[in-house]
C-alpha cells in the first residue's frame, strides 16, 4: 500500500521532463510581466507623475465662461386705475395698467492669474517632491522583486534537493533494511538491526513525504510571482564557486545604505515635503495678489425703455490681507511643525534600519562562505565516514546503526551545503538592495552560475 502512495506524491513534485528548464532571468522576466504587486507599483508610479500637473495647475491661470438666459413678466396696477390722475409724463389722464416682458441674455467671460500666492507655490514644489518619492518606490518595488523572484527561486531548488537527497536515502536505507533481513535469516545478525534498519527506512519514508510537500508549496509561492506554474529550473552548476562580496568590509555598504538606500530616499523626501508644508501653512499669514480680467456682455429685449445692449470689459488687480482667521493658521503651523520632527524621527529610524540590513546582509555571505567550505570538506569527511562504517559493517567490526547514521550524516549535510549555497546569493542580493544598488543586471552574474 505504500508504494502506490509514493509514487502519488512523487508524481505530483515531478516537473515535465519535455520542457526546457527556465533560468533565474527568464523567470525573472514573467514576474515582470505578471507578479501582481509589481504591477500596482507600476499604476502608482503612472499616479504620481500627475502630481506636478496638478500642483503647477495652482500657479497659471485659470478661465472661465459663465452666463444666465432669465425671463421677467410683470404688471402693475394702481389702486386708482381706471379713474382721473396724474399719468407718468406728468400730465392729466386716466390711470391704467402698466407691466413688462423681459428677455435678458447675459454672460461673462473671466480670467484671473495669480501674481503672489506662496501657499500655491509651496503646493508646486510639494508635487515635485511627491513625483520624486513615486519614481524611489517604483525602483524600490523593482529591487524587492528581484529579491522576491531570487528568494523563491532558490527556494525551488532547494526543496528539490532536499527531495532528492531524501530519496536517495531512501533507497540505501532499503538496501541496508534488505541486508539486515537476510543476515538475520542467516544468523549473523540479530533481530534488533532489522529493526533498527526498518525505523531508519519508516523515518525517511515520513521524511519523503514532507519533502514532497514542502516542494509544492515552495513551487505555489513561485507561482504567485510570475502568474504561471513554474517549469523545471536551471540548476546550480556542480562545483560552483561563490564570489565574496565587492568591496569586501561592510562599512562601504553600511554608508551606501544610510546615504543611497530607497526607504532612506523615500524618508528624506518626505521630510523635505513636511518642511514645505510649514511654509505653505504660514502662507496663511500672508497677503495675496491676483490679476483679474473679464468681458461681459448683456442683451435686454422686452417692454421697456432699457433695453439694448451693454458691454463691459475690465482689468485689474485683486488683493487680499488677512487679519484675524481665529487662529487657525497658527495651529496649522505648529502641526506642521509637529509633522516635520516626526518625519525627521522617522528618516533616522529608516536609516537605522538600512544600516542594520546591510550589516546582516554582509554577515549572511561571508558567514555563508565559509559555511560553505565547511560544509563542503564535512561532505567529503561524511562521504569516507560511510564508506568505512560500511566496509566494517561488512567485516563485522560494525554494527547497522552505524552505517544507518552514516548515511544520514552524509545526506544531511549534502542537504545544508546546496540550502547553503543559495542563501549566500540571496543574502549577496540582499545586500545589495539594502545599499541601493541592485539593478536587473545584478541577475546575469547569478545565472551564469546556473546549468544551461
Amino acid at each position: 500500500m505504500q508504494k502506490p502512495l509514493i509514487a502519488v506524491l512523487l508524481a505530483s513534485a515531478c516537473f515535465s521532463l519535455n520542457a526546457g528548464a527556465a533560468d533565474l532571468i527568464q523567470v525573472y522576466q514573467q514576474a515582470l510581466a505578471n507578479d501582481a504587486t509589481y504591477a500596482s507599483a507600476r499604476a502608482s508610479l503612472s499616479a504620481s507623475r500627475e502630481r506636478i500637473i496638478q500642483g503647477r495647475a495652482g500657479l497659471l491661470p485659470t478661465v472661465g465662461i459663465s452666463g444666465a438666459l432669465s425671463k421677467n413678466d410683470s404688471d402693475f396696477d394702481p389702486w386708482n386705475v381706471g379713474q382721473l390722475g396724474t399719468l407718468p409724463n406728468g400730465q392729466p389722464g386716466i390711470v391704467g395698467s402698466s407691466g413688462s416682458n423681459l428677455r435678458t441674455n447675459e454672460y461673462t467671460l473671466a480670467l484671473q492669474q495669480p501674481l503672489y500666492r506662496w501657499d500655491r507655490w509651496e503646493t508646486y514644489q510639494q508635487s515635485k517632491l511627491q513625483q520624486a518619492i513615486g519614481e524611489a518606490q517604483f525602483a524600490q518595488a523593482q529591487q524587492d522583486l528581484i529579491t522576491r523572484v531570487a528568494q523563491a527561486y532558490f527556494d525551488v531548488l532547494a526543496a528539490q534537493d532536499k527531495l532528492e537527497s531524501t530519496r536517495a536515502q531512501k533507497d540505501a536505507t532499503t538496501e541496508q533494511l534488505a541486508s539486515a533481513k537476510r543476515n538475520f535469516e542467516v544468523g549473523t545478525q540479530t533481530i534488533t538491526d532489522t529493526h533498527e534498519a526498518q525505523a531508519a527506512y519508516d523515518l525517511v519514508l515520513a521524511q519523503e513525504f514532507a519533502a514532497v510537500n514542502d516542494l509544492d508549496n515552495k513551487r505555489n509561492a513561485l507561482q504567485a510571482i510570475i502568474g504561471t506554474a513554474p517549469g523545471n529550473l536551471a540548476a546550480l552548476k556542480p562545483g560552483t564557486t561563490l564570489a565574496v562580496p565587492q568591496p569586501a568590509t561592510v562599512d562601504p555598504w553600511v554608508s551606501s545604505a544610510e546615504n543611497q538606500n530607497y526607504g532612506v530616499t523615500v524618508s528624506q523626501l518626505q521630510v523635505e515635503i513636511a518642511t514645505r508644508d510649514i511654509s505653505r501653512n504660514r502662507a496663511g499669514h500672508m497677503p495675496t495678489l491676483d490679476l483679474v480680467a473679464s468681458s461681459t456682455r448683456r442683451d435686454v429685449n422686452g417692454r421697456t425703455g432699457s433695453s439694448g445692449d451693454t458691454k463691459n470689459n475690465a482689468i485689474g488687480l485683486q488683493w487680499s490681507v488677512p487679519i484675524f482667521s481665529g487662529y487657525a493658521v497658527t495651529s496649522r503651523v505648529r502641526e506642521s511643525i509637529a509633522l516635520e520632527d516626526r518625519a525627521r524621527n522617522e528618516l533616522e529610524a529608516t536609516r537605522r534600519n538600512a544600516a542594520l540590513q546591510a550589516r546582516q546582509s554582509f554577515l549572511g555571505v561571508n558567514s555563508g562562505l565559509a559555511q560553505v567550505k565547511a560544509l563542503e570538506a564535512a561532505e567529503v569527511s561524511s562521504q569516507s565516514a560511510l564508506e568505512s562504517n560500511k566496509l566494517g559493517y561488512q567485516v563485522g567490526v560494525r554494527i547497522n546503526i552505524d552505517v544507518l547514521n552514516a548515511q544520514r550524516q552524509l545526506y544531511q549535510t549534502r542537504t545544508d551545503l546546496s540550502r547553503a549555497r543559495y542563501d549566500v546569493i540571496v543574502n549577496g542580493l540582499r545586500l545589495k538592495a539594502a545599499a541601493g544598488s541592485l539593478r536587473e543586471t545584478d541577475l546575469t552574474p547569478v545565472n551564469s552560475l546556473l546549468v544551461e
